[in-house]
């Protein structure tokens, strides 16, 4: 399969037309080079936001809100994209309200046969929690389609590996991130790195990329696109099977076979997906005395 991934930039919408053209142009940009599945990043449908101008858009909490108001739009939106191009599409995640409760981070998943479901964010980073009051999410899920096993781990969730050992029979993980600076940026890549070292699968990162001053959610934004698998029989030698330029918006593309994957598995030069359960349980303390 041919995968693309985003490193998207957000624009200040003036209409509701105007945010169906640019998603429209983009899944037919990756759709026209051939890719099967395409992955936006988290927190890229803020730009939504700016369809309730100024003072929604640059207010954190009611910018929150006026997302989630938009999201049924959103999903008819990309169930649409989804089927007229044929293509997986793991959308922009967003804050969505679904309860009497805070918002969730939620990315949705949409299948060429008009089928979607979701997956909310487990981990919330100090800025989710201490400014914005986003909550942690249903449970991580496996999705089984005509690709092969698809999980996803939004940004932070990346960077714990027992979220992503939950997720070991996936053959591609996804990973939407939004990160603010540089260190953060490898922060999530060094996670989603180190879940296909392990996992000996593929994984995904999508960068939101660009500043926004209207936004106190979205202003400043660093990353690229990457597209990441173990450094293996049948991978390169870095691990990396693509990258974009850092913090320039477009798709990055990489060719996916699912038979390495279960080959590197079976017999790859180290096999470290089956011998998670050979750590120790537990870790012994021990004082040396000083000379």
């Amino acid at each position: 399969m041919k995968v693309a991934t985003a490193a998207y930039n957000l624009d200040w919408l003036d209409s509701w037309a105007q945010y169906e053209d640019k998603l429209e142009r983009w899944v037919s940009d990756a759709a026209g080079q051939g890719a099967e599945l395409l992955v936006f990043p988290e927190y890229g449908a803020m730009e939504l936001s700016t369809l309730d101008g100024v003072d929604v858009a640059g207010d954190l909490e009611r910018s929150i809100l006026a997302v989630s108001d938009r999201m049924e739009d959103v999903q008819n939106l990309h169930q649409r994209l989804a089927q007229n191009y044929k293509t997986y599409i793991l959308g922009a995640s967003a804050p969505v309200v679904d309860g009497p409760d805070r918002p969730v981070n939620r990315a949705a998943f949409y299948a060429p046969d008009g089928k979607q479901d979701h997956q909310d964010k487990q981990i919330m980073t100090r800025f989710e929690r201490e400014s914005w009051d986003i909550a942690a999410g249903g449970p991580l899920k496996l999705f089984d389609t005509a690709l092969g096993k698809i999980g996803v781990l939004i940004c932070y969730d990346s960077e714990f590996p027992l979220l992503g050992r939950a997720l070991s029979d996936a053959d591609l993980i996804l990973v939407p991130s939004c990160t603010e600076a540089l260190s953060g940026y490898w922060r999530v890549r060094i996670g989603a790195m180190s879940r296909a070292l392990e996992n000996q699968c593929v994984t995904v990162m999508s960068s939101l990329v660009g500043n926004n001053e209207w936004s106190e959610a979205v202003d400043m934004n660093t990353g690229t696109g990457g597209i990441f698998g173990p450094p293996d029989k049948g991978f390169p030698a870095t691990g990396v099977l693509t990258e974009g330029t850092l913090n320039q918006p477009g798709w990055a593309y990489a060719e996916v076979d699912l038979s390495v994957i279960a080959s590197v598995r079976s017999d790859g030069h180290v096999l470290n997906r089956t011998h998670w359960d050979e750590q120790p349980p537990r870790v012994d303390s021990v004082t040396l005395s000083a000379l």
